[in-house]
């Protein structure tokens, strides 16, 4: 009967978790956010209690399982809506490789090391940091990469001066403007920063999506 129990319970949790992660929309592990990470972690810990402990009713590992997803889906909505929020628990992309140089500064910032730096470029079958243009360090760890065009010419990244109608103030530094001059290049378009979804600078000019132009 004991035996009986832990193969119920064993593929009772495997296709409830299924279902709890297709209800979440997850996505590769090395895609997890943190929120993400911590929910998986919980239920992984939740399944493996309740099913070394068979004396204990089912459904005291079902309710916690569901409060979690449950949490997951509405820290998920607020993430969508609020930057501040995804910014804050989701973190955000860091430039470590600028026109061939690496920012140290940022690099110790976010403590990435020279050995996970050239383990990243070899996985990416780069031998020569000279190689990259630009760099970042996404919010997941992993290192997402642009080469030099094949004459070695330097292209603008295009900087996100606007998202969801936040100002990004790094990215006005980094190009050396102001937010004064931001918002008289809007006003110019009859535009205020709150009427942008998205913008960004390349090439000595403004590209933007206005809120009306997404979907609803």
């Amino acid at each position: 009967m004991e035996l009986f129990n832990v193969v119920f319970r064993t593929f009772f949790f495997y296709f409830f978790i299924t279902l709890a992660y297709r209800i979440m929309g997850k996505r590769e592990v090395g895609q997890l956010g943190i929120i993400d990470l911590i929910v998986s972690i919980l239920i992984a810990e939740l399944v493996a209690i309740s099913i070394e402990n068979i004396n204990d009713s089912i459904f005291l590992t079902i309710l916690p399982i569901t409060l979690l997803v449950g949490l997951e889906l509405l820290l998920a909505y607020i993430s969508i809506k609020s930057r501040t929020f995804r910014t804050i628990f989701g973190g955000k992309p860091s430039l470590i490789i600028v026109n061939g140089k690496i920012n140290y500064h940022e690099m110790v910032k976010q403590r990435y090391s020279m050995d996970d730096l050239l383990l990243s470029l070899r996985q990416k079958e780069i031998r020569n940091i000279e190689e990259v243009e630009y760099a970042f360090l996404e919010p997941n760890g992993k290192l997402s990469i642009f080469k030099y065009n094949f004459f070695r010419l330097k292209t603008a990244y295009p900087m996100p001066l606007i998202v969801d109608g936040t100002i990004q103030d790094k990215a006005l530094k980094y190009i050396h403007k102001t937010k004064s001059w931001l918002e008289l290049e809007l006003k110019k378009k009859s535009l205020n920063i709150k009427d942008v979804f998205y913008a960004f600078y390349r090439k000595n000019k403004i590209y933007l999506v206005k809120k009306s132009e997404t979907l609803k």
